[in-house]
């Protein structure tokens, strides 16, 4: 590992760079419009604006001045020592989640379940989708579960004429959702599964401290969004579901739901779950009657910011371990919070795994802490540039405001600081 107080001080500029830049990438779209279409300008400034590729960009920058600094086999060293797996698994486990069966079913199982609340129909589905579809995410990982909830709402909510509000209430909800919604298991959420292992929690220890609080902030959250907005989303006919052509047969539902179940289960075995991916490729072709389009591009750009995201992370331990280490566990929880919004949250909980003698109350703090703020950025929480990437184009040309999404993520973040600090 780098260990050069230049390099680290570099690499921490350059991770600072990429926080700024995903802030401005309306902006960059906006100075697009100033460039004939189709010209190099244009085109420029539309990748630039995209931020999926924000990190990637500044990762790479990082490479290079490792190699100008140390040697380009230094850097290759370096990009050996880190950890693409959580990457791969999000590029891997978006793909299946996307795939039409699997979304079938899961449409399915929203509209049977929203039927028994005695609400109009678009709000048994808003809420059911954002209570239901986030803890699911407790079993089936937190990728997959906002890859399905975002498609769901993009197919059949986002295609109505909503307005600003409850289109950013509506997302930072979900972020919100996602990161705390996946805390019921010990195996789902990144920045839980960091910590199962070296501080000894089982699954009862991580629901009873923490998913038992998540699960109420969730209800209450999205409870208090659809009163909020009763008089807009009363007004809302949901899209029916489009079943096409060919109804799929049982059977092939259940082989997608097998790959990815065994990709869930072997999450951190690359060499595992990458060519059980290629095998899924094979059988998806076979049965291309029955399929959609597989999301192999959106899925790569969510895998290549977070691959970018942990090349640039994994240098920032200097000074974060410090913070860490230094706080008393209610100034660390509200301090990890915070800290969470600009870097990765599973980043966050690692760090504390490096940090002796952290008292129990204190783990409990950060870890809570780092899946509170975990809706609050695109980077905050591995799932979220993929639900940004799915829902994007439903906020218009300029795509979502940062800024947008962090006021809207706030009342159910607080919601759940509140509901953890008291309990």
């Amino acid at each position: 590992m780098i260990t050069d107080p230049l390099t680290l001080k570099i690499s921490t500029a350059l991770f600072a760079g990429a926080v700024i830049h995903t802030f401005f990438t309306k902006n960059f779209n906006h100075f697009a419009k100033r460039y004939p279409e189709g010209s190099a300008g244009e085109n420029l400034f539309h990748f630039l604006g995209e931020v999926e590729v924000v990190f990637g960009l500044w990762a790479a920058l990082l490479i290079v001045s490792i190699s100008i600094i140390h040697s380009t086999e230094t850097a290759v060293s370096y990009l050996n020592q880190v950890n693409f797996s959580e990457a791969a698994f999000v590029f891997v486990i978006m793909c299946l989640a996307s795939t039409r069966p699997v979304m079938l079913a899961a449409n399915h199982l929203i509209d049977s379940l929203a039927r028994l609340l005695p609400l109009p129909p678009a709000m048994s589905f808003y809420a059911t989708a954002l209570i239901v579809g986030p803890l699911l995410g407790s079993l089936i990982t937190e990728p997959a579960a906002m890859t399905v909830v975002a498609l769901m709402l993009r197919d059949r909510l986002y295609s109505q004429s909503l307005s600003t509000k409850l289109k950013y209430a509506t997302l930072g909800l979900l972020f919100v959702n996602v990161s705390i919604g996946g805390t019921l298991t010990h195996f789902a959420a990144p920045p839980i599964l960091m910590v199962v292992k070296p501080w000894n929690w089982d699954m009862a220890f991580v629901f009873s401290n923490i998913g038992s609080r998540a699960l109420v902030s969730v209800i209450l959250g999205t409870t208090a969004t659809v009163v909020f907005f009763w008089k807009e989303l009363s007004k809302i006919q949901i899209n029916h579901i489009r079943e096409g052509r060919k109804s799929i047969p049982i059977w092939l539902t259940l082989i997608h739901f097998g790959f990815m179940l065994l990709t869930i289960m072997y999450h951190s075995y690359m060499p595992f779950f990458l060519p059980l991916f290629l095998l899924f490729l094979g059988v998806a072709e076979v049965t291309r009657e029955y399929q959609s389009p597989l999301k192999i591009r959106e899925s790569l750009l969510v895998g290549f910011f977070l691959g970018g995201l942990v090349t640039l992370g994994g240098l920032q331990g200097w000074w974060l371990k410090d913070i860490v280490a230094s706080l008393q566990p209610n100034a660390l929880f509200l301090s990890t919070t915070g800290l969470t919004a600009i870097t990765d949250n599973a980043a966050l909980t690692y760090l504390g795994t490096l940090v002796p003698n952290l008292s129990d109350e204190a783990k409990l703090a950060l870890v809570a802490g780092a899946v509170a703020g975990g809706g609050l950025t695109v980077i905050a929480n591995a799932p979220n540039p993929a639900g940004y990437g799915i829902l994007q184009k439903s906020f218009g040309d300029e795509g979502i405001s940062p800024i947008g999404l962090f006021v809207a993520a706030l009342p159910a973040t607080v919601l759940f600081l509140i509901g953890f600090a008291v309990t």
